[in-house]
């Protein structure tokens, strides 16, 4: 047994505390080095294994250490490791919520960002497939299909039976996954043509009572009527809202696939266009728990010494974390025209980990007559993971639970704050029923 076994465990009861990501370091690639801090980390995570229930990379890795000839990690292949490295979608929920080795405790044990480091090292040595690099093109992809006439026949091709099989041999896009719809009408075009809402600013403690909305990619042309509800509840409570001049996608899909570089070119874009707005008085809200982690965390860990990334990383909030900010301060409305009755609200992993606590829960228990029943479990969807042929159906065993306590209740509505996780849990559910917005709830509990 290892001398880490060997050892008396304990954790840390200090706050944890996140690294910067030394990602331009030359010694950061080094593949050798990361194989041996994989070895170790593995090892500790092999005596603890607490992980086993949040995705399948613990139980992956579990299962290579069970079956091995030492039943230790030593007798774990070191190519086998890229097998755990491939179910970590950085989720960040074992940092977060369960590890209790993370720094600053000795060990200094943060799983995520490790994975990061080996997703970056395969980018680097050129070993990403063909299909996570399309998927994961965000902007291209959308400029593309979002076009009038192009985006109806991509829609069409993503519910045809036959394409979908083409896709899945020819891309490895599993043909059960569910993807997402392409609006040519997007966003961006009717924010545009809407009439202008002339609201007036009125600054809190904690908020300077105007919104720059970062529409993300996602929010423009995959889920524009969500984000239109979004604005309506902002306006509605006296918060004038206005979009970014320019934007990129975050850089969160290019993280996750370890293109450290191309992330670096998406912020290199979208801090000088948010900073402006910080400085001419506006907050930032993103409708995409994962975006608005991206500018509050991965970013400023990446930068951490660059100004302009702490003023936006300030500045950035969660769209109910800022509702509930207002109504501490007695500058939201109260007055609802309609009841929601009971709704099960699923908490996204990326909204979880901002430590912000659940205000989504709180802004729609403002509402009489609803009541809420929270599931914090991953729906399985993450990114793109839920669409590789490879990972779709371990995406569905992951996401079960979740769909299992909606069964279990009976309830008027189920939401969740990430769109794609909404549609991953519908399609497991498979009764016809639809994943709401709480925006689209909360528009409908005030009548507007």
């Amino acid at each position: 047994m290892s001398d880490i076994k060997s050892e008396r465990r304990e954790g840390s009861l200090e706050a944890p505390i996140r690294h910067p990501i030394k990602w331009q370091d030359p010694g950061y690639y080094d593949e050798n080095a990361v194989f041996k801090e994989l070895g170790r980390v593995f090892d500790i995570c092999h005596g603890c294994r607490r992980c086993v229930s949040l995705c399948n990379a613990f139980p992956t890795l579990f299962d290579l250490v069970d079956k091995s000839d030492t039943m230790e990690i030593d007798g774990v292949a070191k190519q086998d490791y890229w097998k755990v490295v491939d179910h970590c979608y950085l989720c960040d929920l074992c940092y977060m919520t369960k590890c209790p080795y993370v720094p600053p405790h000795e060990w200094n044990v943060d799983f995520p960002h490790l994975m990061l480091q080996a997703k970056a090292v395969r980018h680097e040595q050129g070993k990403n497939k063909l299909r996570d690099k399309i998927l994961s093109s965000t902007d291209a992809v959308g400029r593309i299909a979002g076009i009038p006439v192009v985006a109806q026949s991509v829609n069409a091709a993503n519910n045809n039976t036959v394409l979908r099989k083409l896709m899945d041999k020819t891309l490895g896009i599993h043909p059960d996954a569910k993807l997402p719809e392409f609006h040519s009408n997007n966003l961006r075009k009717r924010f545009t043509k809407r009439n202008k809402v002339e609201l007036a600013a009125e600054s809190t403690e904690h908020t300077r009572g105007k919104v720059a909305l970062f529409v993300t990619c996602y929010g423009n042309r995959n889920a524009p009527d969500i984000v239109a509800d979004m604005i309506s509840v902002f306006e509605h409570n006296g918060i004038p809202v206005r979009l970014t001049d320019r934007e990129r996608c975050c850089g969160m899909p290019k993280l996750e696939l370890g293109d450290l570089k191309a992330a670096e070119q998406a912020k290199e874009f979208n801090i000088p266009e948010l900073v402006k707005l910080v400085d001419e008085g506006w907050d930032i809200v993103a409708p995409v728990p994962s975006c608005v982690l991206m500018f509050k965390q991965e970013i400023p860990l990446m930068f951490p010494d660059e100004a302009n990334v702490k003023k936006v990383q300030e500045a950035m909030f969660d769209p109910f974390e800022y509702l509930m900010l207002r109504h501490k301060a007695g500058k939201i409305k109260t007055e609802f025209r309609n009841s929601l009755g009971k709704i099960a609200y699923h908490v996204p992993c990326h909204q979880r980990v901002q430590n912000i606590g659940l205000k989504t829960k709180e802004t729609l228990a403002l509402v009489p007559g609803t009541s809420i029943e929270v599931i914090e479990r991953c729906s399985g969807h993450d990114g793109t993971y839920a669409v590789k042929s490879e990972c779709h159906a371990i995406s569905i065993k992951i996401c079960r639970p979740v769909v299992n306590k909606i069964k279990q209740s009976t309830i008027d509505h189920y939401i969740s704050d990430c769109p794609m996780a909404g549609r991953q849990i519908e399609s497991v559910l498979g009764n016809e029923s639809k994943a709401e917005s709480p925006f689209t709830l909360l528009r409908y509990a005030y009548g507007i």
